[in-house]
């Protein structure tokens, strides 16, 4: 996607200090379009415009930073799912991105939806999503968080721990229902990820291993048993989840084997067999020129292809299957905008050259840069140029030399205060795991189509975050009141 070539002393600085993966491209103007929502594209006179929108205007509009959300695209891969997978359920993660506008643009297009909170759950029931269609997921899934999904009829509930299992139990007992619920367990597959965002080893928070133990039996066995036991309790599956940011089918394949497997042996065990699997999702974007993400009609052929001859091998019916594509949707469909500071010419060891470019916002807005060292691109937006390219960091306005929003890009060398910056990829997990670190409200979300704009979400402000703060009286511990969890 990117074209290398040979000129001069500055691009030999930056050949010992760039990625391997990253080449000096031969116009910096370009914009790699897998990188980008379908509607982004330079207009004649060099500025970027999204949506039929140009960057300035939504800058003089809504300011910067500012999430810029492409909705023709959004919805265009959410339906690609639909119907690569068409047959089977899909469910948005809606933890990669969750508003009401998103919600009732997924239910428009047929989507169920994942929440993993109590403020996902209400933020999907605000959007007008039909509680049947939701599922629940988590680790540590509160009480209050149970009692209201089984107030309002979520439709499947993934329990995750023993305890959850003992929790529900009650819950549904005290209100009469009957939850239908699936076992979340770990796979053993190694996806090949950042250790935080891998989620199927052993060595992890999430569900039942698959693994033998001490006990001669796995956990996943014994908590099928347990919840197929349960009078309270209706188990329809199992649930599996591999990891984030994959690219190979064949992390689905191996774990779509364990959990047939699984399935048999309940089958074997109990004499009838669950009639659901979830393989969840972690199907990955191009963030970068390193990223080759997989089509959905590749990734569904491929996985479904081995559900099909795996079941027939163990004698099983085809489960009801689902997927989880959260990030393949939200990702590449919105891109965040900024406005250059400072521009910072920094000399290193052997008189290397990398320019620090720092903007308007930072790791407040996207923390995965600093949390998983997660690799962003970056391209001058207001305008065009013929500077050559220089090797730059973009790094955020916040008190901690970890403050990276890109941590290696080419830009022009006449990048200069003022400019706009645009980062693609920001659709998924920015927004999300956004804070208010050093005190910085977060950035507004502004969705674009066909010309026109409107916001989703607006820009906090210096008001909102005064208006947490309360000035009461110290209280006797006799006086406070116990927590309800």
């Amino acid at each position: 996607m990117t074209h290398s070539h040979v000129a001069g002393a500055i691009h030999a600085d930056a050949q010992s200090l760039r990625p391997s993966w990253l080449s000096v491209p031969d116009d910096v103007n370009v914009l790699v379009a897998p990188l980008w929502s379908s509607s982004v594209h330079r207009l004649p006179d060099g500025e970027v415009e999204v949506g039929g929108i140009r960057v300035s205007e939504l800058a003089a509009e809504v300011d910067t930073p500012a999430y810029v959300l492409d909705e023709d695209d959004l919805r265009q891969r959410a339906r690609a799912f639909r119907d690569a997978f068409a047959g089977w359920s899909v469910y948005y993660a809606g933890k990669s991105f969750l508003c009401r506008a998103v919600v009732e643009w997924l239910v428009a297009d047929g989507l169920n939806i994942d929440v993993c909170t109590g403020g996902e759950l209400e933020i999907a029931l605000a959007g007008g999503a039909d509680p049947a269609r939701l599922a629940l997921h988590g680790n540590n899934k509160s009480v209050a968080e149970l009692r209201r999904a089984l107030e309002v009829g979520v439709g499947r509930i993934v329990v995750d721990s023993f305890d959850e299992i003992d929790r529900l139990e009650q819950l549904a007992a005290e209100l009469s229902v009957r939850p239908q619920v699936m076992l979340r367990v770990t796979t053993g597959i190694e996806a090949h990820t950042h250790n935080y965002i891998a989620t199927a080893h052993e060595d992890q928070k999430f569900g039942f291993s698959l693994a033998v133990n001490s006990t001669g039996r796995s956990p996943a066995e014994r908590a099928l048993d347990r919840c197929e036991e349960s009078a309270a309790l209706d188990l329809i599956g199992i649930h599996s989840h591999i990891g984030s940011q994959i690219f190979e089918v064949a992390g689905f394949e191996q774990a779509a084997r364990r959990t047939l497997r699984a399935l048999a042996d309940f089958r074997d065990r109990h004499g009838r067999e669950l009639a659901e699997l979830d393989l969840g999702g972690g199907f990955g974007i191009a963030y970068t020129t390193q990223d080759s993400p997989a089509d959905p009609a590749d990734l569904a052929a491929g996985i479904r292809r081995i559900v099909e001859l795996e079941s027939a091998a163990l004698g099983l019916a085809v489960p009801a299957m689902s997927v989880e594509p959260g990030r393949a949707i939200s990702g590449p469909s919105t891109l965040l905008l900024y406005q250059v500071g400072t521009v910072k010419p920094v000399e290193l060891d052997g008189g290397k050259l990398r320019h620090y470019v720092s903007v308007d916002g930072g790791m407040s807005d996207n923390i995965r840069p600093a949390l998983y060292a997660a690799a962003y691109s970056c391209t001058l937006a207001s305008r065009t140029s013929d500077a050559e390219p220089v090797l730059a960091r973009v790094v955020g306005k916040h008190c901690e030399g970890g403050d990276i929003v890109v941590h290696d890009e080419f830009v022009p060398a006449d990048i200069a205060p003022g400019d706009l910056l645009a980062v693609p990829g920001a659709g998924a997990y920015s927004r999300s795991m956004a804070s208010n670190y050093n005190h910085v409200p977060r950035p507004p979300v502004v969705a674009v189509k066909h010309g026109q704009w409107r916001t989703l979400v607006r820009r906090e402000t210096v008001a909102d975050l005064l208006a947490l703060e309360v000035d009461e009286p110290y209280r006797r511990q006799t006086d406070a009141q116990p927590k309800n969890n």
